[in-house]
């Protein structure tokens, strides 16, 4: 499976909330089949090349385990807890992982693959998977909470390895 690469222009465009159809399933359906086949944490849409509310996010709290959950229209009600630093990267950017600063623990509001309103109350690693992919989806890379010149500095190593 193809996946777009950093900087592909959809990675800045927000997806917008919709009815769940079979469209949407669809998507979230190809979306899980991906993070399995990568064992990636978590996926937003955009990562299979759809600009779509849609996140896979997984629950366990053990990195080295996964527990995913496909997420339809979500989004961060409240976050609580103090903040906590840590690595992040995307398989849209092989190679680079960088420390960020997130809440600890995060209300998430979804829709199930029904189209029902549910809520999930994360903490920890899950929640920083939730809050990387859902920022994702409103089209908000992991990189823009570094500055412009440390973005630029990964970017170009980046390249060279590429």
């Amino acid at each position: 499976m193809l996946m777009p690469s950093y900087p592909d222009p959809r990675f800045s465009e927000m997806a917008e909330p919709r009815v769940v159809d079979a469209g949407l399933t669809d998507i979230g359906e190809r979306l899980l089949a991906a993070a399995e086949a990568t064992r990636a944490y978590g996926l937003a849409a955009v990562h299979i090349g759809a600009v779509a509310p849609v996140v896979v996010v997984s629950i366990a709290d053990d990195p080295a385990m996964r527990d995913y959950r496909v997420l339809y229209n979500p989004r961060i009600v409240e976050t609580f807890g103090p903040r906590e630093t840590g690595r992040e990267g995307s398989v849209a950017l092989p190679g680079v992982e960088v420390e960020i600063s997130r809440p600890f623990g995060a209300l998430i509001a979804f829709d199930d693959n029904e189209g029902q309103a549910q809520h999930l109350r994360l903490e920890g690693w899950p929640c920083r998977i939730a809050q990387h992919e859902i920022e994702q989806m409103n089209g908000v890379f992991f990189l823009t909470h570094l500055s412009r010149l440390k973005r630029e500095m990964l970017l170009k190593k980046a390249r060279k390895r590429g």
